[in-house]
């Protein structure tokens, strides 16, 4: 019984840190050191940093974890693993080093890649209790990103959110070469508008071969559960092109008109709304304080005995369940302000960026997947089996999508 109050103090401190911010991990993640003053705050690594940020680097321009392995073996990158012993943090060597010390510090695992693209603490965030916990049996799983607790701007970011947005989506619709091992340029960004799966890549058994985009849920059940959403790859690369070049020449034509038409077409919410909305997070927020504050006192009487255990339990579930919904509330308000305020900026980013392409003169995954949020594939039949299709193409940062229509 004495083990298990002391293993609940425990858990209840960690929780309590995590709410407020703090690092609580043994080591710090890669890229970051523990502040010498409080071992609860993170530094940039200016050693180890620059790796991490090539990393993002690397995904942000369509590649995987063992694309990024690779180079990473290439370039003599040590893995974090030598970075730790060479540090005194740790005295493991991994399975490559054991077999060959010289250069076996040089590979990396892919698992470990993977956990650094998905950290939001390389955003500046610190996000904690990430597993579920159990007294005598230790870690029993893992839980899902959405019930963690995570305090953003905590310390200094290696990576933009928006970048890191970008990865994440990547990462979620990553796609393996075709069978002849030609890389799809669009690999994971093509998708149907109506069920929203992946359009896959074939070629026809025509007299004269096309490449063509086709549903895939179509490609598997049939049209009783969707329609084909053709394209031809030419067409599409076509598109693509055209439209890069295009709203370059816009921007470099006239940049604040175009910045100041999309800020406008996407302003969704009136000052007044907005203003409702900060004084209901003002609200919730003050909420969480006393909600906080009302733990530590329900943990201060259960110790002097003025309350029993079980009601102790009892209050802090209770207690505890109104914190999340309450945080994820204010988590989704903040988002949903931060996007409303930062319109006007991405809006002027967007055009800064889109500058640079208007000669441009061919596709490569890597332009694709950074300018490319993802292309959205909709078809339409009239009762003649014409087929109508209409390509949104939704660009990173520009938040309404240039549309293209194609008949068939």
């Amino acid at each position: 019984m004495y083990s298990k109050d002391i293993s609940k103090k425990v858990h209840s401190s960690y929780v309590l840190k995590a709410q407020k911010g703090q690092f609580t991990g043994c080591l710090a993640p890669f890229g970051y050191k523990k502040d010498p003053e409080d071992k609860n705050r993170l530094l940039v690594d200016e050693e180890t940093a620059p790796v991490v940020r090539q990393i993002f680097g690397y995904a942000l321009d369509g590649h995987g974890p063992n694309y990024i392995r690779r180079r990473l073996e290439e370039e003599k990158h040590p893995c974090p693993t030598w970075w730790n012993r060479k540090r005194g943090h740790r005295n493991i060597r991994t399975k490559w080093e054991k077999k060959d010390p010289e250069n076996g510090r040089y590979v990396w695992d892919f698992s470990v890649i993977k956990e650094i693209l998905m950290n939001p603490v390389y955003t500046g965030s610190i996000a904690s209790q990430k597993t579920e916990y159990r007294f005598k049996i230790g870690t029993i799983r893992d839980k899902k990103p959405e019930d963690w607790i995570v305090v953003e701007g905590t310390h200094e970011p290696l990576v933009d959110k928006k970048d890191f947005a970008i990865v994440q989506e990547k990462l979620k619709s990553r796609q393996r070469p075709g069978k002849s091992g030609e890389i799809n340029l669009f690999a994971g960004l093509i998708k149907c508008g109506e069920c929203g799966k992946a359009l896959t890549i074939r070629t026809t058994h025509e007299k004269f071969p096309k490449r063509i985009f086709s549903c895939k849920t179509y490609n598997a059940y049939g049209k009783q559960h969707c329609t084909q959403h053709r394209v031809e790859f030419d067409t599409l690369y076509s598109l693509v092109l055209n439209k890069i070049r295009e709203c370059a020449t816009a921007a470099l034509t006239d940049s604040e008109t175009v910045a100041g038409r999309l800020t406008d077409t996407c302003q969704t919410e009136q000052k007044d709304q907005r203003e409702a909305m900060e004084r209901t997070l003002a609200k919730d927020e003050e909420r969480i304080e006393v909600l906080e504050k009302m733990v530590l006192r329900l943990y201060e009487d259960m110790v002097a005995g003025r309350i029993t255990e079980e009601n102790f339990n009892l209050l802090l579930e209770k207690t505890q369940k109104e914190q999340a919904e309450l945080k994820a509330k204010v988590e989704e308000g903040r988002k949903r302000l931060a996007d409303e305020i930062r319109l006007a900026v991405d809006a002027r980013q967007w055009v800064e960026s889109i500058q640079e392409y208007r000669d441009i003169t061919e596709l490569d995954a890597s332009t694709l997947n950074r300018l490319m949020k993802e292309i959205v594939v909709h078809e339409t039949i009239d009762s003649d089996k014409t087929r109508h299709i209409s390509i949104e193409i939704h660009f990173n940062l520009k938040p309404i999508p240039e549309v293209e229509q194609v008949t068939g």
